[in-house]
């Protein structure tokens, strides 16, 4: 079966990912809002609601009926500053995101995990992001799609030495590990998005590159 988003909460809309998602949603003819609350104002469109400031002061005041909530957040530890501070955005910040969504009458989440997460990993970054997933599968949540995928590519507006390193050998790794553009990302978080498949599913990387192809 499939459904058709239409009013839309987006979270991380000037990410690498997010920001690919964001143009996609503002050109599907059948999406009427999005909701994409940032810390910099978005560039005016008439479909988009850009409420502007630190995230977590602005869940309280987001209004108005939602069917879809998209979770583009998400960090690293270099960038954050700490490990306490990583935690705080890669796994408190998604799960406040998640419940003012769920609030707000989302009945699908589809949220941006990590190639390796798990709950019981001896990897800090790994295992924070099991948590999340962990803890947003307690909250319920009719539909709830988790995408895991490998080293994103792509032009960031922040610049990050580790990833502009690997990334040329990332493009030839088999499989799930092989690293995937964050375009191909937003092309398939969109066609997973019209999927109405009740429950939780997991989408390895290798899965994303073949839906957003």
């Amino acid at each position: 079966m499939y459904l058709t988003p239409q009013h839309i909460l987006l979270a991380g809309a000037t990410g690498l990912t997010g920001e690919h998602l964001l143009d996609r949603l503002l050109n599907e003819p059948t999406v009427a809002r999005v909701l994409a609350p940032s810390r910099r104002p978005l560039a005016d469109h008439p479909h988009l609601d850009n409420p502007v400031g630190e995230l977590l002061a602005l869940l309280p005041q987001l209004s108005g009926a939602i069917d879809t909530a998209f979770c583009c957040l998400g960090s690293t530890i270099k960038q954050a500053g700490s490990q306490e501070a990583f935690r705080a955005v890669d796994h408190d910040l998604v799960l406040a995101f998640a419940k003012r969504a769920r609030e707000l009458g989302a009945r699908h989440l589809l949220v941006i995990s990590a190639l390796g997460a798990d709950a019981h990993s001896a990897v800090f970054y790994n295992r924070v992001k099991g948590e999340m997933e962990q803890a947003l599968k307690a909250q319920g949540w009719p539909q709830l799609t988790i995408v895991r995928p490998s080293l994103l590519l792509g032009a960031r507006q922040e610049f990050r030495l580790g990833e502009r390193l690997v990334a040329p050998f990332m493009r030839w790794l088999p499989g799930k590990y092989r690293g995937i553009e964050a375009t191909v990302l937003a092309r398939a978080l969109w066609r997973l998005a019209l999927e109405e498949d009740r429950g939780t599913r997991v989408i390895e990387s290798h899965q994303l590159r073949r839906l957003g192809r």
